[in-house]
């Protein structure tokens, strides 16, 4: 095999396989009835020719059988006038008449013979036509059935081609949500150790660690002061009560030479239980 038939063949088996794929069995039965349709139309249009044919000749049979007649009057009328050459004359042109009459007789029949078998063919093809028809039907309708079910076979199982495609999407975004919410985790992870610090400002984990215990405090000292608008600060007048006795008795166990030392010392004590009470007001 040569190149040129061999890529010759290569490429008819490819055509032809293209052309398998995309024909649809459905179109093609419908093709094909309408061909066979177009051919019943041609054999009724090639009937009606034949019978046009026809009447022009019987037409034209009955002219000449008229001039039949006619001569055959005029030789009659010849004769009784004792002109036999005239009788003569009637008499060839009604024998050419009666010929011509045989010729389209025959001619005639002819048409008929054929006009006979054309109707025949007619109700022989209008019969498969209908035979046809109702097996179409019946094909496309078997098909789209099994289309149908092949469809939704495919559905059920998973299989074809839109949902395998389907099942991949399922997975790309499965994927890609398990990887949004580790990424998720991960930014709440750093934010909380402190890995991450405010690019807009200068403080490092240990002041806002400091700003965090200041806060902290100033909260508690409000807390204090809402206590002792409520009147609840007794508890935090109690000990201080006690640290001062505490205070002053280690201040009374001390030597007796330095009273006068000692006695500054109270004086420190009280300004500060004084300064105590005026925060906690």
């Amino acid at each position: 095999m040569g190149i040129l038939s061999r890529a010759s063949y290569i490429i008819r088996s490819k055509l032809n396989s293209i052309l398998n794929r995309a024909e649809d069995p459905g179109e093609t039965l419908d093709y094909s009835y309408e061909q066979m349709r177009d051919q019943l139309q041609q054999v009724k249009k090639g009937i009606a020719d034949l019978t046009t044919q026809k009447k022009r000749l019987e037409m034209q049979k009955k002219r000449l059988e008229e001039n039949v007649e006619k001569h055959n009057d005029q030789a009659r009328e010849a004769v009784k006038q004792d002109r036999e050459d005239l009788a003569r004359k009637a008499l060839e042109k009604k024998k050419s008449k009666m010929n011509q009459i045989e010729e389209l007789e025959s001619q005639i029949a002819d048409l008929q013979n054929t006009q006979d078998q054309l109707v025949e063919k007619k109700e022989t093809l209008q019969q498969r036509i209908e035979e046809f028809k109702t097996k179409k039907e019946s094909m496309k309708a078997r098909y789209e059935a099994a289309e149908a079910s092949a469809r939704v076979s495919e559905a059920m199982t998973g299989a074809g081609d839109e949902m395998e495609d389907i099942g991949r999407s399922i997975e790309r975004a499965e994927e890609r949500t398990n990887d949004m919410e580790a990424r998720a985790a991960a930014m709440d992870e750093l934010h909380d150790s402190g890995a991450f610090d405010d690019v807009l400002s200068d403080k490092d984990s240990i002041d806002r660690e400091l700003e965090q215990v200041s806060t902290d405090s100033s909260v508690d000292a409000e807390l204090d002061t809402l206590k002792a608008e409520m009147g609840k600060s007794e508890p935090a007048e109690t000990e201080t009560e006690t640290e001062t006795e505490t205070e002053t008795e280690a201040a009374d166990g001390g030597d007796a030479s330095e009273d006068a030392g000692g006695e500054v010392a109270d004086s420190e004590v009280e300004a500060e239980l004084e300064e105590l009470q005026d925060e906690e007001q």
